[in-house]
């Protein structure tokens, strides 16, 4: 049979994987001739040789992938065939019009390289920034596509003689790993000494400040050490002087701080990991993984790491200088936290960290690799084997979600979407894809919106698109919407009601864009499109992603002092007692903390003066923890919802969900329901007439059991199954007047994963398709997903029109 000539485009992450080197080898045994070479769009190669070959080439370019690549297209496109063409060669890179290819993120250090690292007889040996096309810094090096060496932060330092060579030999592992270096021409460590809040460079090798930094780490110091994208704080984890030491000069006064250790076995020396929680944390990514805490544990991780929970946030050492660190005797557990002051985004620049570390850190371990983008450490928990992300950044930024749509969404604007107001990120919508950003922080600061803008006009530099509209929150005194306000020129503005963008986000990343859907959204708070406070919302969505109906919601309640209110449950509490008819007396948690300001109170509550209403399920959670006198006093966000849940596990753990002898009464629409029955909803309420879920009767049986002794942590579990039973009420009282079977679990309050599991067994177990997040956050870390779509549903009457796939596709690594 006479040979047959095709080009491949190949779409995705294929860049900076040793996607090329693949292709030259795949080509080579298949015996085929023609080339490869990148373009800022795409991977062209171009392929002559047998029919047979060249199908065979077609599906293993999908299939058999290098493992840091995501191929998302490959589209085969027939050529004359050229009798003349021999061999395989690999071109260099060119620019192409059209929709940029995807910037890779960041990876851990590889096993080979890990093994090169500590061989003595490797010339890397020791090298603190070993690395192939395998592993190592991505996206924080990279300032523009294609990904090649001059457009990196490596540029200004030439590759020696022999890295040179590997760098152009087909057949190395670090053939075009555009970081490439050895102890001949790569990067340097520096090590800085803080004294009278003055850091002072020390002229030391490589070796020399890793031994210092040891030192410091052991003797009980805080060291600033510049990592992959930004400076960690870090300290010995086992020191509590160190740890609390840490928290006052950050400013972050309780909040659970993270930790890392050498590798695997060191984190099941300290906590639980089951098979799917040791994959999270060895993944490339090497996300922080919230564990359970071991009572035999090895080490004893100091009680100021992470009080009120019995989980650690453990990640493994990813880079080559924390392996370098462990190597050389520094403390088995550290803590590693980015390195910022409370509320402000993590420190990436030399000059930077030396001037505003200096009066947090003892020393500072940098090296002058510039950081082109600052990159937080991601964050996930593992829930009944499924992946549950809570901070998408290093390792999965600025990996983008394919839309499912159709066709490859021709008639989509491009829409940058700014998020919300806490853990904020940005979403660039381009075609079928949504790029989002690393997590970007709070927006309150300059330097948080500062970061903002960076991180849109790096997304739009890497997808080589200019928005033609902005998204942003509805709330008119977000940061970020003021901010979008003041920057969008003449472009649309498109304000997104909050719960109505997480509920988007999540239909987003399941590729179920136009399906209709109810969409139960929980949170803290959020700018209702009535101007109310909302978050507790049963939300239906169908073919117009631009829309949705408010069928269901918690009853509101008013909340007295604003965010004092969100600082001190007890008044969140007291509220919902008055509203139940509850009497404030002094054997009830509340009534104790409030003191004296209980009067004060009452009056604010009978007068309506200076108290919102609002129908927030967090603010609920709060008040129960408050009832239960778990937490009087959130000194971070969440921190009320946080301890509850540890509460109710402790009495859930090993149990079935049904058997909590505790059992609260769920009311919606006027109709008492008991339990787990959910019968008895009244179902002639049109949309304009939700099903509206009182839990005042439930917290006066919370206060009934309280008084009948029933343990604090056994009335928390049964909290959660009064919330999981809430949402079979919203659900079945939905399907009986829609026939909607598809019910979606999204916003901050189910990022706790007794809530989550419990929900979604209820569900499911009365017939519901289930749907969780498992791309971005379910809370406000995932906002600008669904504003984007939403954005775009309005510009374009009719997108996303017919979908491409029912199932979403999302690159991840």
């Amino acid at each position: 049979m006479p040979d047959e000539r095709a080009t491949f485009l190949v779409r995705g992450v294929v860049q900076g994987v040793g996607f090329r080197p693949f292709v030259h080898r795949l080509a080579h045994e298949l015996g085929l001739a023609g080339s490869v070479r990148n373009t800022s769009v795409q991977v062209v190669v171009d392929a002559q040789g047998p029919p047979g070959a060249l199908r065979e080439l077609g599906r293993r370019l999908r299939d058999d992938a290098p493992a840091l690549a995501a191929v998302i297209d490959v589209e085969a496109v027939p050529a004359v065939v050229d009798p003349a063409l021999r061999g395989f060669a690999i071109l260099g890179s060119d620019d192409e019009a059209g929709a940029r290819t995807l910037a890779p993120p960041d990876s851990a250090t590889c096993p080979d390289c890990l093994r090169e690292l500590f061989d003595p007889a490797d010339r890397r040996h020791r090298h603190a920034f070993i690395t192939c096309t395998g592993c190592g810094p991505r996206l924080t090096i990279i300032r523009d596509l294609p990904y090649d060496r001059p457009r990196t932060t490596l540029a200004h330092l030439p590759m020696c003689a022999r890295c040179a060579g590997e760098y152009d030999d087909p057949l190395d592992r670090r053939f075009h790993a555009q970081p490439i270096s050895c102890h001949d021409c790569g990067p340097r460590l520096w090590w800085a000494v803080v004294r009278g809040g003055r850091p002072a460079r020390v002229r030391a090798s490589d070796d020399e400040c890793l031994r210092r930094a040891v030192r410091s780490l052991r003797a009980g110091g805080i060291v600033a050490v510049k990592g992959v994208g930004g400076f960690h704080l870090a300290c010995s984890a086992l020191d509590g002087h160190a740890v609390r030491a840490l928290r006052a000069r950050k400013g972050r006064e309780a909040k659970p701080l993270a930790v890392m250790v050498r590798d695997l076995d060191t984190a099941r020396a300290l906590t639980h990991v089951s098979d799917a929680e040791a994959a999270q944390l060895t993944r490339p990514a090497r996300p922080i993984v919230l564990l359970r805490r071991r009572d035999d544990a090895a080490w004893p991780v100091a009680a100021e790491v992470a009080p009120g929970t019995g989980e650690l946030g453990v990640m493994l050492a990813y880079a080559p200088v924390h392996h370098l660190l462990f190597a050389d005797g520094a403390p088995p557990v550290l803590v590693m936290t980015s390195a910022n002051l409370s509320g402000e985004p993590i420190c990436y620049r030399d000059e930077d960290a030396l001037t505003h570390l200096a009066g947090v850190a003892d020393a500072l371990l940098g090296h002058d690799r510039p950081i082109a983008v600052p990159c937080d450490d991601s964050v996930v928990r593992v829930v009944d084997g499924a992946v549950m992300p809570l901070r998408r950044s290093r390792g999965f930024a600025p990996l983008p979600v394919a839309l499912g749509v159709g066709p490859a969404g021709a008639t989509t604007p491009v829409v940058l979407a700014v998020g919300g107001e806490l853990k904020a990120t940005a979403c660039l919508l381009v075609g079928d894809r949504a790029l989002l950003s690393q997590h970007l922080g709070d927006m309150q600061s300059l330097a948080g919106q500062d970061a903002l803008a960076f991180a849109a006009r790096h997304l739009a530099r890497l997808a080589d698109a200019r928005p033609e509209a902005w998204a942003c929150d509805l709330h008119p005194d977000y940061h970020s919407t003021r901010w979008a306000q003041r920057r969008h020129g003449d472009l649309p503005v498109v304000r997104v009601q909050h719960h109505h963008a997480h509920a988007a986000a999540l239909l987003a990343e399941h590729g179920r864009l136009g399906d209709d859907a109810l969409v139960l959204t929980f949170d803290g708070t959020g700018y209702g499109s009535d101007g109310g406070v909302w978050g507790g919302e049963a939300l239906l969505l169908g073919a117009d992603v631009g829309r949705f109906a408010r069928v269901g919601h918690l009853r509101a309640v008013a909340l007295p002092g604003g965010d004092a209110a969100v600082a001190e449950p007890w008044r969140v509490a007291l509220a919902h007692l008055a509203q139940a008819g509850v009497a404030w007396t002094r054997d009830l948690a509340p009534v104790r903390a409030a003191g004296s300001r209980a009067l004060l109170l009452r009056q604010v509550l009978g007068s309506g003066v200076g108290a919102a209403r609002s129908t927030s399920m967090g603010r609920l959670f709060d008040a129960v923890a408050s009832l239960l006198d778990v937490c009087q006093d959130q000194r971070y966000e969440a921190q009320a919802a946080i301890e509850l849940e540890q509460a109710a596990l402790a009495a859930a753990r090993g149990r079935p969900a049904r058997a909590c002898p505790v059992t609260l009464p769920v009311t919606a629409t006027g109709v008492a329901l008991m339990g787990a029955a959910v019968t008895g909803v009244a179902e002639d309420h049109a949309d304009r007439d939700p099903v509206v879920i009182d839990p005042a009767p439930a917290l006066a049986a919370i206060v009934a059991a309280l008084r009948r002794g029933a343990p604090a942590e056994v009335i928390a579990w049964a909290f959660h199954s009064w919330v999981a039973d809430c949402a079979v009420t919203w659900a079945e009282a939905i399907r009986a007047r829609t026939g909607t079977a598809t019910v979606g679990l999204s916003g901050g309050v189910f990022s706790n994963a007794l809530l989550v599991a419990a929900t979604r067994d209820a569900l499911a177990a009365r017939g519901f398709e289930v749907l969780t997040h498992a791309v971005v956050p379910a809370g406000d870390g995932g906002l600008a997903l669904g504003q984007a779509v939403v954005a775009a549903a309005r510009l374009a009457p009719g997108w996303p029109g017919a979908r491409a796939s029912r199932s979403g596709v999302v690159v991840e690594t």
